[in-house]
């Protein structure tokens, strides 16, 4: 237990001097909120339908899949992963305690969305509230496991950094959240469907059945679990 709040305190000790985290889960999804709310709202009236979900794909999306890889590597390449071990920190707690900062903090982000959009752009609640609040926390623990998956996997900085982005812009551009899916082609589709956000967007805007939405993100956490694991066990070595 003293290992856990350990590794909790260190955890929060970096996200306070954490510059990545304050743009990619707050500064750079609430501007391209601000910025693109209105854009849309403007030449598409209809898109205060789903403002609130398009822009919580693309806050959640960025936050993770830009801001947790390079907060992994600085545990798992450097010095800092020493500390853990010296301390009797487990190797995992490293990737949860990461993960937990970012669900809390995008999830604190995603709330902001949720309550401005109305208030700036005269955005639609969703209908059923509850179900769009359990249908964002599945797809953040789905985003953030990807995202750990980048993390663990690339221990090169820069080369983080281009995974990241190679996952993250295909996730924005397929997803549905700037233009409908179905005016791509139906490789794009196809692509685009193995990519969280795709799904997740769906589950929050409620199109299709919720077991439909709910499997592949399922399915897609399961196989970003086990190559976590595997990411865990290959930095031991």
């Amino acid at each position: 237990m003293n290992a856990f709040f350990y590794g909790v305190s260190l955890q929060w000790k970096m996200d306070i001097r954490s510059r990545t985290l304050l743009l990619t889960c707050y500064l750079v999804p609430l501007l391209f909120f601000a910025v693109m709310g209105g854009i849309f709202t403007s030449v598409m009236p209809e898109a205060k339908e789903t403002l609130i979900q398009s822009m919580t794909v693309f806050g959640v999306s960025m936050g993770a899949l830009i801001g947790v890889p390079p907060s992994l590597v600085e545990i798992y390449g450097s010095k800092i992963r020493q500390v853990y071990k010296s301390n009797g920190v487990p190797e995992w707690l490293g990737f949860f305690t990461t993960g937990l900062s970012a669900f809390v903090h995008l999830f604190c982000m995603s709330m902001i969305l949720f309550f401005s959009a109305p208030l700036f752009f005269d955005a639609e609640f969703p209908e059923h509230p509850a179900a769009y609040v359990v249908s964002l926390v599945l797809f953040l623990v789905v985003t953030i496991s990807v995202a750990g998956v980048i993390g663990l996997m690339v221990k090169d900085q820069s080369k983080t950094s281009m995974w990241s982005m190679l996952v993250f812009l295909p996730s924005i551009l397929l997803s549905g959240i700037l233009f409908p899916k179905e005016l791509l082609p139906n490789v794009l589709q196809v692509i685009g469907n193995a990519f969280p956000a795709a799904w997740g967007y769906c589950l929050m805007t409620e199109a299709g059945g919720w077991m439909e939405n709910v499997i592949p993100l399922a399915v897609i956490l399961v196989l970003a679990l086990l190559l976590c694991s595997i990411g865990i066990r290959w930095n031991k070595e």
